[in-house]
């Protein structure tokens, strides 16, 4: 499919994200949002408890793990699982939704990953040509 054919089928659909009022923007920020890309993909891997999540993705706190899970639950990306434990368990997993939404974003994460030396050559020469240390 060439890039005329994909907008004119983009054209036919009842959501534009380039609308400021189109739902579908919201679910593009959960989505592409650090935290969110980054959950995604964890969880591409399997089913994780929360704070198997959290020792996942690097850097992020308990409060901003919390608001991406519910914000990705809320999208039907991802699934949360509680069991009636002592203490409790809850288990995170990738809806089918979810896996194909992550399975994009793995593909540009794992494409850009890729181009890395490229992206730091750009950065030292833009800022070596602009005085930045």
């Amino acid at each position: 499919m060439d890039i005329t054919q994909e907008r004119t089928e983009e054209q036919d659909l009842p959501y534009n994200v380039f609308a400021k009022a189109c739902p579908s923007r919201g679910t593009l920020e959960h989505v592409t949002g650090r935290w969110g890309g980054l959950t995604l993909g964890a969880l591409y891997e399997g089913s994780l408890r929360f704070n198997e999540l959290r020792r996942r993705i690097d850097g992020v706190s308990e409060k901003m793990l919390s608001q991406t899970l519910h914000a990705l639950e809320r999208d039907g990306l991802v699934h949360r699982d509680a069991q009636p434990t002592n203490p409790p368990r809850v288990d995170y997993e990738l809806t089918p939704l979810g896996r194909g939404v992550a399975e994009r974003l793995l593909s540009l994460i794992h494409f850009v990953e890729g181009q890395m030396d490229d992206v730091l050559e750009a950065r030292r020469s833009y800022d070596e040509t602009r005085g930045a240390l």
